[in-house]
């Protein structure tokens, strides 16, 4: 086989049209796709970007009752969730993230 530029296999004006429709056709796809996984890996780097800030920029003092052991602490939205003991009771105590203001108080307690 050969290729279409030897001088005996010329395409037809028909031919090279369809040609260049089918180029324009790929490398607009290209294009597309390229754009497509920029916008994706986009979004995970801000999504990690964002995590990471957000991990860093918790700092600060909470007062527990007097007697009070930390048994667990998480940050969970605008939360931070402290499970202390207190005198063989369980509770967890809720504060705000951004103020650090108390926002509740939840007692486990086993039934008799």
């Amino acid at each position: 086989m050969t290729s279409p530029d030897s001088d005996g296999d010329r395409l037809s004006p028909a031919q090279e049209r369809v040609l260049r429709k089918v180029r324009r056709f790929a490398a607009f796809s290209g294009l597309i796709m390229l754009l497509g996984f920029i916008a994706v890996f986009g979004a995970i780097a801000y999504k990690l970007m964002g995590a990471r800030k957000s991990a860093t920029d918790i700092s600060g003092t909470i007062q527990l009752p007097k007697g009070a052991s930390v048994r667990s602490a998480l940050v969970a939205g605008d939360l931070i969730a402290v499970t202390v003991e207190r005198g063989g009771v369980v509770e967890t105590r809720l504060f705000d993230l951004a103020t650090r203001a108390a926002r509740g108080v939840l007692t486990f307690a086993s039934e008799p």
